[in-house]
């Protein structure tokens, strides 16, 4: 049995009347697609609007006492703060989020998921020890802040666009990268901040996309390289170096040294071949940034029937942002393929509420002034949509932040909300393929993992397509289903795995974006 989220998600939506869209019919509002202005009838809804009502902002379809909850999805999105009338907007001048109870019953709509008859495949790079790769980078990670500038040295001599010559032997190394990152010093070196750092780099030193890592550190940090590469089980090896500028003698003979270690890599890294391999070694991250009104009606539901499909033929997605599933949780420990799974997540929620509290912080400030603009309220409002990338699958695992993945099909891991650290994180559990929601235009890329943009309606397409991959604005004018456009995506995944470059691979991200999530005191 799916939940109403589920069921308005898998829906085909058409739009009816003066151009707005009803997700649920226990719905307090409905969705513009256009602007609409006062006087405006809707004729499905019967009733006129009062006032303008942006693009992908709520119109209320009755009247709501103040201190009443507001529905959306036939879920709650918050509480009116003040009376509103039929055909007004409602947005944060009158609806606000509020306590209510969530019924977590653990497991109650677990179901088993059919395999597939025929697993699909891609052409992926088999490593000697049996791990599969979506892309062959050699990568440079640094342990501290200082040795950061260090590392950009030593990947810029290998830049194709600079250097066309440095890789020109090596066709089959996608690159030379530096991942680098404002943290390794100052920190408790017994702490949980360090701790992340350390399992956050140890996930990328092993990662499959990348063919041979070089570690640089300065020498006198918290973080010391030796003990980073202990904790995660780590050590030294062709593909596995490490040295420090201060042992090198200073930051020109450490530029130096990284060089020659690089050239000394590539060889090695170039002798790799595409070979078919079942879809089921996809591991995908799941990420949604620059949301708006539309990103929980069209291009959210649309990656939810992709990973429907990658967990049919035994894939992996990892579902993220704690925060920006917080007020919908309920709605993902219903499907937990255990009631263990689902006390786990409910932790990270109580975890999350404490860290808010002990900080000043409020969960409602997750969402942004974009979103807004875009029409999202509350984040019980951006949660609801959030969730959707998800699909219906059950919810087979959850994992801290930057955990090793090894369960297969939709599993969550604990991240902040934040685009950057969140997906971070899950890379450094494992994702080999990140795909990218968005509605406001997210400009966004990830090393060593591809990463794929589906925009939420059309105008962003025509406006943005030089970054995006897909567009799910057909969803909204009824042109095609989720269901056809989940088909086409999960084909898409397909392809940018064997190989086939993404919009952000083209213009170069992925470098900056590389975020350890930081929670130390620096002192």
């Amino acid at each position: 049995m799916l939940s109403p989220i589920e069921e308005a998600a898998t829906t085909s939506l058409a739009p009816t009347g003066a151009r707005v869209i009803r997700l649920h019919p226990e719905d307090d509002v409905v969705i513009s697609l256009d602007q609409l202005v006062s006087g405006a009838f809707i004729a499905s809804e019967n009733v006129t609007a009062l006032g303008l009502i942006p693009p992908g902002h709520k119109m209320a379809t009755r009247a709501i006492e103040a201190g009443s909850p507001v529905r959306r999805y036939g879920q709650i999105i918050g509480f009116a703060s003040q009376s509103i009338r039929a055909g007004q907007h409602v947005h944060s001048h009158n609806l606000a989020i509020g306590q209510f109870t969530r019924d977590y019953a653990f497991g109650t709509d677990a179901r088993v998921t059919p395999a597939v008859t025929r697993p699909a495949t891609f052409s992926g790079i088999v490593r000697a020890d049996g791990r599969i790769a979506t892309r062959n980078y050699i990568g440079i990670l640094t342990s501290v802040n200082c040795s950061a500038t260090v590392a950009r040295a030593i990947a810029d001599h290998f830049r194709r666009d600079i250097h066309p010559e440095a890789l020109a032997a090596f066709p089959n190394v996608d690159g030379v990268v530096a991942l680098t990152h404002g943290s390794g010093c100052a920190v408790d070196p017994q702490g949980e901040g360090l701790a992340i750092l350390q399992r956050t780099l140890g996930g990328y030193a092993c990662h499959p996309n990348f063919a041979s890592v070089l570690m640089v550190g300065l020498g006198c940090e918290t973080n010391q390289i030796p003990r980073l590469l202990a904790t995660q089980g780590l050590s030294e090896s062709a593909g596995l170096q490490a040295y420090t500028i201060q042992d090198s003698g200073g930051t020109t003979k450490a530029i130096a040294s990284g060089i020659e270690r690089i050239r000394q890599m590539l060889p090695r890294a170039n002798q790799v071949e595409r070979k078919r391999v079942p879809a089921a070694h996809l591991v995908v991250g799941l990420q949604c940034g620059g949301s708006d009104g539309y990103s929980g009606i069209s291009a959210n539901p649309v990656l939810g029937a992709a990973v429907d499909l990658l967990v049919a033929h035994g894939g992996t997605a990892i579902l993220s942002e704690t925060p920006e599933i917080y007020g919908a949780e309920h709605l993902l420990t219903r499907r937990a393929a255990t009631p263990e799974v689902g006390r786990k997540l409910v932790q990270r929620i109580r975890w999350w509420e404490d860290f808010c509290a002990r900080n000043g912080a409020s969960m409602d400030n997750n969402p942004s002034a974009g979103n807004k603009a875009g029409g999202l309220t509350t984040v019980l409002e951006k949660s609801l949509g959030g969730i959707a990338k998800g699909g219906s699958t059950n919810l087979t695992e959850v994992y801290e932040y930057a955990r090793p993945v090894k369960t297969p099909g939709l599993v969550f891991m604990d991240t902040p909300g934040y685009d950057p650290v969140s997906a971070t994180g899950q890379v450094a559990g494992g994702a080999n393929l990140i795909c990218f929601t968005t509605g406001r235009g997210s400009a966004y890329g990830c090393a060593p993992s591809p990463s794929v943009k589906l925009a939420t309606n059309t105008a962003l397409w025509q406006r943005q397509s030089d970054d995006m991959d897909l567009n799910c604005g057909a969803v909204l004018d009824g042109s095609k289903t989720i269901d056809e456009l989940g088909a086409e995506l999960f084909q898409l995944l397909l392809d940018t795995a064997s190989g086939q470059r993404s919009r952000s691979e083209l213009h170069g991200y992925g470098q900056n974006e590389f975020v350890p999530w930081q929670i130390s005191v620096v002192t």
